[in-house]
C-alpha cells in the first residue's frame, strides 16, 4: 500500500496534468446552475444543467465511467461516455478526466439529465472543469476515521464520511431557531451583552482570565449569558429580554460539560419563578415537537415524555429520601461521611459544595420530566427567598431547574432585587473565594448599586446546548462542530 506521501506526490503530478491542459486546479468560480438537492427535486429529462460536487465514487472504465457527486446537501450521479465527448470534439477531456481526477476532488460537470436503465437520475456529461484538486485522499470508505481524537481534529473529514453527522448540525441550528422564535412570540427582545467582564457574575464557575491591553487590567470571559447585565436592562425599563450566546467555564469536561458552549438566558420583569416554569415547559415541548417530531425520548438510560405532567421535586426532601441526609441540619462532617459511603468524589469541603455534590448524586436517578424546587438558600445566591403564609422568609429560594434524563437542563429564579440581602450574599461568596473555592461567585458591587436604584420583580431563566445533547442522546462534545483539541505534536 502506498504511503500518504506517495499518494500526495501522485496527486501533485495529476495537478500538473490539469495545468498543462489549461485548467486552473483552484479556480475562483466554476459553472453551476443548480444545487444537487434541487437537481433531484426538479429533475427534468433532457434539460441541460451544470452541477458541482465532491467526487465520492468512481466506477467503470474504458468508454463509460460513473461517478457520484456530493455537494453537502445531496448526492447525484454523473455519467461520462467517451462517444459523447468525441461527438462534441472534446475527446481529450474524457482522457484527462481518467488520468487526472481522484475521489475527493471537486468538479463541475455540464450536460443533460437522463434516467439510467436502472432508473437512477443522472446527468450525461458533455464537459467538465476542476473546481478544487484534493492533494490528500479521503479516509477509506468502509473504515472512515476510527480514532475519536483524529475524528474531532479532522472534523471536516468526519462530516464528509458521515453525512448523518451533518444532519445533526442542521437540527441543532433549528433548535436555536425555534428557541428564538418562541421568545420573540412571547414579546422578548433579543439583546447582546458583554463577553469580557471585570467580574464574572450570574453563575458559580471558574472563569477564563485574560488581559485587556488598552485598559491594562485583568478581565474574564463570561460564565453566564449576561445575567447581571440583563437585570440592569430590567432596571432600565426593558420588560422582556433574552440572549443566545457563548459562555466559557474553565472547568473539567464530561458528557454534560464543556469549557465553551452556547446558552440562552431570558429575563422577564413583573414575573416570578412560577411564570418562568410555565414558559420553560412550553418552550421545551415546542422544541421537542418542531425539531425532533416527538415529545418521547430515551437518553442516557432514561425514558421520558415531555408531554407528561412535570412533577415538582423538593431539593431537600429528595436528597433525604435518597441518602438519609438532611442537608439543612447535617454537619459538614456528616455530609462528607455520607459521600464517602456512597463512593462519590467531592471537590471542596464547605457546606455549599458538599450540598451540591449530594444533589448531583441524587439527580442521576430522576428520569423526569420534573422541576426541582425549594433549593436551600446556600445554593441560590441570586434568588429570592421563599416566603411562608405568615410572610416570614424561609431558608430556601424561589428557584427552579427542569430535570430529565438524570440531568439538570436549565436554571431559573425569582431574581433577588433586595440590595441589602444581595450584598450580604455576595459577601458570603467573597469569603468562599478567599478560602479557595474557585467555583464561588465573584461579587459585583456595582450590580448592588444598581439594585439600590431599584429593579422590578423579575424572573430569569437559562438553558444551553446540554438540552440538545440529551435529546439527541449524545455527549455534548459530539454536538460541537469543532471541539477544542490539544495542538498536535510535531511528527505525530
Amino acid at each position: 500500500m502506498a504511503s500518504l506521501e506517495e499518494l500526495r506526490a501522485t496527486r501533485i503530478e495529476k495537478l500538473e496534468l490539469l495545468k498543462k491542459a489549461g485548467m486552473n486546479p483552484f479556480p475562483a468560480k466554476v459553472p453551476r446552475t443548480t444545487c444537487l438537492a434541487d437537481a433531484k427535486a426538479n429533475f427534468a429529462e433532457g434539460k441541460a444543467y451544470s452541477v458541482v460536487g465532491r467526487v465520492m465514487a468512481i466506477r467503470g472504465q474504458g468508454a463509460i465511467i460513473f461517478i457520484v457527486l456530493d455537494d453537502g446537501k445531496a448526492k447525484f450521479q454523473a455519467v461520462f461516455k467517451k462517444d459523447a465527448f468525441e461527438a462534441a470534439g472534446t475527446a481529450d477531456f474524457f482522457e484527462l478526466f481518467t488520468k487526472a481526477i481522484d475521489i475527493g476532488d471537486f468538479i463541475s460537470v455540464t450536460g443533460t439529465f437522463f434516467t439510467t436503465q436502472r432508473g437512477e437520475q443522472s446527468i450525461l456529461v458533455t464537459s467538465w472543469v476542476i473546481a478544487a484538486k484534493a492533494l490528500l485522499p479521503l479516509p477509506e470508505k468502509w473504515h472512515g476515521i476510527t480514532d475519536s481524537d483524529e475524528r474531532y481534529r479532522k472534523r471536516y473529514l468526519d462530516f464528509v464520511m458521515n453525512p448523518e453527522l451533518r444532519d445533526v448540525f442542521y437540527k441543532k441550528a433549528k433548535f436555536w431557531e425555534v428557541t428564538r422564535r418562541v421568545m420573540n412570540q412571547h414579546g422578548f427582545l433579543e439583546v447582546e451583552t458583554p463577553t469580557l467582564e471585570v467580574t464574572t457574575g450570574g453563575a458559580e464557575a471558574a472563569p477564563f482570565k485574560t488581559h485587556h491591553n488598552d485598559f491594562d487590567l485583568p478581565v474574564y470571559m463570561r460564565i453566564s449569558i449576561g445575567e447581571l447585565w440583563q437585570k440592569r436592562l430590567m432596571a432600565g425599563g426593558f420588560q422582556k429580554t433574552f440572549e443566545i450566546g457563548r459562555a466559557y467555564r474553565n472547568e473539567g469536561s464530561s458528557p454534560d460539560h464543556l469549557q465553551e458552549f452556547t446558552n440562552m438566558e431570558f429575563y422577564w420583569a413583573y414575573a416570578d419563578y412560577k411564570d418562568g416554569m410555565e414558559l420553560t415547559q412550553e418552550l421545551y415541548r415546542t422544541i421537542a415537537t418542531e425539531v425532533f417530531g416527538t415529545t418521547k425520548f430515551t437518553s442516557r438510560g432514561h425514558t421520558f415524555d415531555l408531554a407528561d405532567e412535570w412533577k415538582l421535586i423538593n431539593y431537600v426532601d429528595e436528597i433525604k429520601a435518597q441518602t438519609g441526609i438532611d442537608v439543612i441540619a447535617a454537619s459538614e462532617d456528616d455530609m462528607k461521611k455520607k459521600l464517602q459511603e456512597l463512593k462519590v468524589k467531592y471537590d471542596g469541603e464547605n457546606k455549599e459544595r458538599l450540598t451540591d455534590t449530594l444533589w448531583k448524586y441524587c439527580r442521576k436517578n430522576i428520569s423526569g420530566p420534573a422541576f426541582l424546587v425549594d433549593h436551600p438558600l446556600i445554593v441560590g445566591p441570586l434568588a429570592k427567598p421563599v416566603i411562608d403564609e405568615k410572610g416570614v422568609a424561609q431558608p430556601k429560594v424561589q428557584m427552579f431547574q427542569p430535570l430529565f434524563a438524570g440531568s439538570e437542563v436549565g436554571r431559573g429564579y425569582s431574581e433577588l432585587n433586595d440590595p441589602i440581602d444581595q450584598k450580604a450574599r455576595f459577601d458570603a461568596q467573597a469569603k468562599l473565594l478567599a478560602a479557595g473555592d474557585t467555583e464561588a461567585m465573584m461579587p459585583d458591587y456595582e450590580f448592588v448599586e444598581m439594585l439600590e436604584h431599584g429593579m422590578p420583580p423579575t424572573c430569569g431563566f437559562g438553558f444551553g446546548e446540554r438540552v440538545f445533547a440529551i435529546l439527541m442522546d449524545k455527549p455534548i462534545r459530539e454536538m460541537q462542530t469543532f471541539p477544542l483539541m490539544r495542538p498536535k505534536e510535531e511528527g505525530k
